[in-house]
């Protein structure tokens, strides 16, 4: 999917939410997964983990595994999603703005807490250097992950190209737009020059598509990002959302072959090694994100006058503050 467009990316507001109807007793609970991959492989990894869940809660659980974090977020939205797994930005506008809940956050193998965006290009010259990226991004071909994907977009975003008076949306000489599997395989491909990744994805690209990753590099990574979350729907009851917690913070942890056959299930889940209990105050590291995007992205902006800018800083630095306000609350 190849897109152009200017708009800058803000802080979106938290909002007082209307009353949602509760949830009934017997319903399904609807989880939905952040596309890594494609939705029907996504689906597949997914489906043993939420069998058990299902069977541990003593509810049906049904599935929504879409191909972009924009169907995904109007999902939600439109309130048809009850427990999620979303990456940094996605589970900051769920909690602040959807009624949701942090419940846990994942642990990969390498035992990190947390992943590196990348930057990926072809070894071979002319477009495999930092400083032709960095003098010439016109000449270059883009491939980049959605506007809500933290290592995607907006670690990029914010580490690299704006610090070097690069806007990625406006700047390349044409762009792709996807998942990190679908803007890997498009530099591998001669499709795109530069590729955002990050260090989770590209081990997994590396296992599944040997050849082509043998073609590309990596040139630059960012600081350390917290790694994704598992929230849930206020409007279950503290007893169900500790459930759910429990479930997944146990799940992988037992000895023996049932154990081991959970450890199988997770590794083939993004190469997790389980999850730990968290709450909203996970989402701190996101929430700050997100402010020095839109900060970043007002302070390079063209305005009229000088008080129209000082009028957004502000107005960032406020949305900012009702941000970390909600995201202390720990009431059940």
């Amino acid at each position: 999917m190849v897109r152009r467009g200017t708009a800058l990316l803000a802080l979106a507001l938290p909002v007082v939410a209307m009353a949602q109807p509760l949830p009934q007793p017997e319903a399904p609970v609807r989880f939905g997964i952040l596309p890594l991959g494609g939705a029907f492989e996504s689906r597949n990894d997914w489906d043993p983990l939420l069998a058990e869940l299902s069977r541990a809660i003593a509810r049906p659980v049904s599935v929504l595994s879409v191909n972009s974090y924009e169907a995904l977020e109007q999902a939600i939205q439109r309130d048809e999603v009850d427990v999620a797994f979303l990456s940094g930005k996605m589970a900051l506008d769920a909690v602040t703005q959807r009624r949701m809940k942090v419940v846990a956050q994942v642990v990969r193998h390498d035992g990190l807490p947390g992943y590196r965006a990348l930057l990926l290009t072809r070894k071979t010259p002319p477009f495999n250097t930092k400083k032709s990226l960095l003098a010439e991004p016109e000449r270059w071909r883009l491939a980049r992950g959605e506007r809500q994907s933290v290592s995607g977009f907006i670690v990029p975003q914010l580490q690299f190209f704006l610090p070097n008076h690069i806007v990625m949306e406006t700047r390349f000489l044409s762009e792709i737009v996807g998942t990190h599997q679908t803007t890997a395989l498009a530099v591998a491909n001669n499709e795109a020059d530069v590729a955002t990744n990050n260090t989770a994805d590209f081990e997994r690209f590396k296992l599944r598509f040997p050849s082509e990753a043998q073609r590309l590099q990596v040139l630059w990574e960012s600081e350390l990002i917290p790694h994704a979350q598992i929230v849930v729907r206020r409007e279950y009851s503290p007893e169900l959302r500790s459930r759910v917690q429990a479930f997944l913070v146990g799940y992988g942890r037992a000895k023996g072959p049932r154990g081991d056959a959970e450890r199988g299930v997770l590794k083939s889940l993004h190469d997790l090694a389980g999850f730990v209990a968290a709450d909203n105050s996970s989402l701190q590291p996101a929430a700050k994100l997100a402010y020095q995007l839109a900060r970043q992205n007002a302070m390079t902006a063209q305005w009229v006058n000088d008080a129209a800018r000082q009028a957004r800083l502000q107005r960032i630095e406020s949305t900012y503050a009702e941000q970390v306000t909600v995201l202390r609350d720990l009431s059940p």
